[in-house]
């Protein structure tokens, strides 16, 4: 099969949305299907061997490393060159405009092809971290016009599902993310690793969180919880536009912002540390959690979005509503080696059933349902013509001019 894989975020860029992306093309390279990456332009030509059609743009303000592309006539050539069976976005927001245009809708779009898209960011929650919650309903009424064009719509979560069903969002199915075992085990722990995330203070119990610094992470909810464990360090692995506000947040607190780790360094870090600790609310499903269980930690994580689905609570973690639950919890496991490990243990074993190449084929059963139930042929009868008001005018007029841009 050949994807023409379109998405607003890629590598260089480090998060959930990129680490799936790779994995899964790494699969699907594995077992011979074809792939090419139209993401903005990050100065890189290819990856492991999978060619990338960067796009130039600008960063976004809120987001420095994140980049925001917009497509080019261009592209239409490239993708009839390419001669994908369908189109695969990831979040359509600018560059996925072209992935629309292109395919999907009753005809398959422009190019009469399947269309695919999957939801890995759940933005209308990030809105009140931003103070734009007002922009919530007109969020979800652009997001299902854009989804709505989609053969198959793919959602990581059943919390998602949910959300974009009563939505509105049609045609919805699930495609669960994947870690990679081999990489992230208990065998990765390291004292040198420990010494450098506890600054110097390897016997202190160590708290870990992996993942982008920004506001609808909630991470200063972290600090209580540290306050009522005073013996407690804890290691913020990653960066991103929170940076300076969380380094003013815990002055004077034992904590050490890591910045980016990433392969052998990123699995050793979850290892040598004691429990993963997950305050975000807005997670559509959260692979660090996925690898913090493959690495043999217990996590401590809130009751929301995409995670009370890989934590079994009790059993492989512990899920909390409030500060006062999850310090209960963290206190639980720092107090209790044998705790610990038992749960760590479970945790592992909980994740070795969610491995990448299952995940990938998962995806690939959806992929062979849209390029079956996609209609690509004439339809059956014309409709009447509809009057033409102000509102279709103005839908003409957009059309018009997305047609321009990309003939």
């Amino acid at each position: 099969m050949r994807i023409a894989l379109f998405t607003e975020t890629f590598v260089p860029k480090i998060d959930g949305i990129v680490t799936t992306l790779c994995e899964t093309i790494r699969q699907l390279r594995d077992l011979d299907h074809q792939v090419l990456v139209v993401a903005p332009d990050g100065g890189v030509g290819e990856f492991e061997g999978v060619p990338i059609v960067g796009m130039r743009g600008w960063s976004f303000p809120m987001y420095p490393e994140l980049r925001l592309a917009p497509p080019r006539a261009s592209l239409r050539a490239t993708i009839r060159d390419f001669k994908p069976d369908l189109i695969h976005v990831a979040d359509p927001a600018l560059l996925g405009i072209a992935g629309l245009y292109y395919s999907g809708g009753k005809e398959g779009g422009s190019l009469r092809l399947p269309l695919v898209i999957s939801y890995h960011t759940d933005l209308p929650a990030y809105l009140d971290y931003y103070k734009l919650g007002i922009f919530e309903p007109h969020i979800w009424r652009i997001l299902r016009a854009r989804h709505n064009r989609a053969t198959i719509n793919l959602c990581t979560s059943y919390a998602m599902f949910d959300e974009l069903t009563q939505h509105g969002v049609e045609r919805v199915a699930l495609w669960p993310g994947g870690v990679d075992t081999a990489r992230f085990c208990p065998t990765r722990r390291s004292a040198s690793m420990r010494e450098r995330l506890s600054d110097g203070h390897p016997e202190s119990p160590l708290l870990l969180y992996v993942g982008r610094l920004s506001a609808e992470k909630g991470l200063e909810r972290l600090k209580p919880m540290l306050e009522a464990l005073p013996d407690a360090r804890l290691a913020l692995v990653g960066d991103g536009p929170h940076h300076k506000p969380l380094q003013q947040h815990f002055a004077g607190m034992p904590v050490v912002l890591a910045g980016f780790l990433r392969g052998d360094e990123l699995a050793a870090a979850y290892a040598s540390a004691d429990v993963f600790v997950m305050p975000s609310r807005t997670e559509t499903l959260g692979l660090v959690v996925l690898e913090a269980m493959s690495s043999g930690l217990p996590v401590v994580g809130a009751r929301a979005g995409g995670i009370p689905e890989m934590i079994e609570d009790g059993v492989s973690g512990s899920l909390f509503d409030n500060e006062e639950e999850a310090i209960a919890a963290i206190r639980q496991f720092l107090d209790s080696p044998k705790r610990r490990e038992a749960f760590g243990a479970v945790a592992r074993v909980h994740a070795v059933r969610q491995s990448w190449s299952k995940a990938t084929e998962i995806l690939l059963e959806h992929y062979r349902t849209a390029c079956a139930e996609q209609r690509i042929a004439g339809r059956d009868f014309a409709p009447a013509p509809k009057p033409l008001t102000i509102k279709r005018m103005a839908g003409r007029s957009t059309l018009y001019a997305i047609r321009k841009l990309l003939p």
